[in-house]
């Protein structure tokens, strides 16, 4: 599993930098993104993980096209970009978003695992994401506030967002095989999967 470039232009760096995102297109090739979620839906089977507003694991097999993915030099090579110095791999895990899974909150990232410096999601859709099964949305320019104070979901799990709702977010439709690559300061969520088929994103 190859990325289709490794190579960023100038102007997605800076678009990152400004806007604390920026969407690479068809950074896997739309075939390789179709075999990957074939691949998530099979561990999900297999750990035996039922519907839920968002699915999540880290597990994966040892040689596996997600094993080539999460541990692709390209891949890091990418992320060494945008954040101006060498990267490492923290703690990949799946987004699967279940049939009529529920909306997910407005939240940074490092409410959940902070630490300090510099620190980027590589999110990418494994199908078409849109706002009918419930596509990323991200707050513009969110990253510059820092980590924000975090509130309970209020929704009966761990999951937890920011204290006030946002006016201003952006839906990020995306094709297979897109990637969204943004800080972990950046406001961010998703709505309602009113979809007949789960959205799978790693």
């Amino acid at each position: 599993m190859s990325l289709q470039r490794r190579t960023l232009t100038k102007e997605e760096i800076d678009s990152y930098h400004e806007h604390g995102w920026v969407l690479l297109r068809r950074l896997v090739a739309p075939e390789d993104a179709a075999a990957l979620r074939d691949e998530v839906l099979e561990i999900m089977r297999t750990i035996g993980l039922g519907s839920a507003k968002l699915r999540q694991t880290n597990q994966y097999l040892a040689g596996s096209g997600l094993d080539r993915l999460i541990n692709s030099e390209d891949l890091l090579e990418v992320a060494s970009q945008l954040l101006g110095g060498p990267a490492r791999v923290y703690l990949p895990f799946t987004a699967v978003k279940s049939t009529g899974g529920g909306r997910f909150h407005f939240h940074q990232d490092n409410q959940y695992t902070r630490f300090d410096g510099p620190g980027l999601n590589t999110w990418f859709a494994l199908e078409r994401m849109d706002l009918t099964n419930g596509c990323l949305q991200v707050v513009s320019g969110s990253h510059r506030a820092g980590t924000l104070d975090a509130v309970e979901s209020g929704d009966g799990d761990a999951h937890r967002k920011i204290a006030w709702e946002p006016e201003d977010f952006l839906p990020l439709a995306m094709a297979p095989g897109d990637c969204v690559a943004f800080s972990r300061l950046t406001i961010h969520g998703s709505g309602v999967n009113s979809a007949p088929e789960p959205r799978v994103a790693y």
